[in-house]
């Protein structure tokens, strides 16, 4: 059997969680081809840099370290540097113009094709742009290093129909494919069987799984995977309200191992500003939602995305999200301000909101939130919860962290027989708003 000589690679990897399980294929991927990873950039003879461009500043943020990286490339000009993700599907070649260093650039579609791309820039020392527009199906069966020791992520479709007007992603992600059921389930009892205990299924809008296919939907994937013995807890993302339906929360209701959290990215709190962003629902659609979800299971948190200073926000508009943020009261907000991302319908529009102006309504927002956040965390004092050990705090060795089934994160001091992975009961004595402290019972 031929030696394959042991080089290094690198990963830089920007933006969500799909582009982090991304760049654990193509490690895998590489391995195989005889590339360890490896964190010192200087020791490196292979860096990818796994691009997000859902906002600009991002992604100049990421052509500012392809920038640093020329330094590199001149003290060792065999040193292969490659660009993948969002922003690589975006700007393909124009990429090469701007950074002359740059020896690939990777498409989204094509992340199965990284051995082939990686020997054809060796052997002819060319650049090379590797790049499908459209869909394409990607093996159900490539391999993975993980970086967790406890929590993975498996893909269960690629792509995205939704067409929000302020995002990029079905531009740069391509239309929907739903994975094979089996080949989903395969990769769930194969990270069991490595010692994970909790998976996240992951996919733009994970509720639309299996409409592209009469095999299976979200809900059955759900009841599917829930069966596989080893794993404790099973968490999904993202989930769009349009699309989740009765069948999934029954599913969640039935269920032993899947978490009672629900993150249901409204974005906003008024229907003319939901309609302007094609959301494709009401607001009263999702009070109704919520209303199933919490007579189903009446212990689930619930979570959210919102964006202020869409375009054509007045103060009507905001206060009106303010008032649905008091009505609905969701246990955490991701908030963000509305940045133009060129290339989507919104960065068009009319009636742009000052950055200013923004910035205060963000704040504004963001301090209802927290208080609501507290005012429910309360509610969990003297409450003994299950906890998923996860290790020793960023702060403290001493102190131990982990997260509840609702996603919560949780606190304790370190008795000394917790193992991570292990699940704890809890007693919570300190809630905060964004963490609750408690003691190990």
């Amino acid at each position: 059997m031929q030696n394959i000589k042991q080089k290094f690679v690198s990963f830089l990897t920007y933006g969500c969680q799909m582009n982090e399980n991304d760049s654990e294929r193509l490690a895998g991927q590489l391995k195989n081809i005889g590339y360890e990873k490896q964190d010192d950039l200087s020791l490196a003879d292979l860096i990818i840099v796994n691009t997000c461009c859902v906002r600009e500043s991002a992604e100049n943020k990421i052509y500012g370290k392809i920038g640093d990286l020329k330094r590199l490339k001149t003290a060792n000009p065999n040193l292969i540097i490659g660009i993948t993700g969002c922003m690589a599907q975006k700007d393909g070649d124009a990429i090469l113009k701007k950074a002359s260093h740059v020896d690939f650039v990777m498409g989204t579609n094509k992340i199965h094709e990284i051995s082939n791309i990686i020997a054809e820039v060796e052997q002819s020392h060319g650049r090379v742009v590797n790049i499908i527009q459209g869909d394409q199906e990607m093996p159900g069966d490539l391999p993975t290093i993980r970086n967790g020791s406890i929590s993975t992520w498996i893909p269960i479709m690629y792509g995205c129909n939704n067409f929000c007007t302020y995002c990029i992603v079905p531009y740069v992600r391509g239309r929907e494919r739903s994975r094979d059921l089996e080949d989903i389930l395969k990769e769930v009892r194969d990270v069991a069987s490595q010692g994970f205990k909790e998976i996240t299924l992951l996919g733009q809008n994970v509720n639309s799984y299996g409409k592209d296919s009469a095999s299976a939907d979200f809900a059955d994937l759900l009841t599917a995977v829930d069966k596989i013995e080893g794993i404790e807890r099973i968490r999904y993302m993202t989930s769009h309200p349009r699309d989740l339906n009765d069948k999934v929360i029954e599913a969640i209701k039935n269920s032993r191992h899947i978490c009672e959290q629900f993150h249901l990215p409204v974005q906003y709190g008024n229907d003319t500003i939901l309609k302007a962003m094609n959301r494709g629902y009401t607001t009263d659609d999702y009070r109704n939602l919520v209303r199933k979800i919490r007579e189903a299971v009446p212990h689930a948190s619930i979570t959210t995305d919102l964006i202020v200073g869409f375009p054509g926000e007045t103060e009507e508009t905001f206060q009106d999200t303010l008032n649905f943020l008091k009505e609905i009261r969701y246990d955490a907000a991701y908030t963000f301000l509305y940045s133009k991302r060129s290339g989507t319908p919104a960065a068009e529009m009319q009636n742009q909101v000052s950055t200013e102006l923004k910035k205060k309504r963000l704040q504004q927002l963001m301090d209802v939130q927290n208080q609501i956040s507290l005012e429910i965390n309360q509610q969990l004092e003297g409450r003994v919860l299950e906890v998923m050990v996860e290790g020793s705090s960023k702060t403290d060795e001493n102190v131990l962290s982990g997260r509840t089934r609702t996603n919560k994160i949780v606190l304790w001091d370190k008795v000394g027989h917790e193992a991570v992975g292990q699940l704890v009961q809890i007693k919570i004595t300190h809630p905060q708003t964004w963490v609750l402290k408690g003691e190990l019972i």
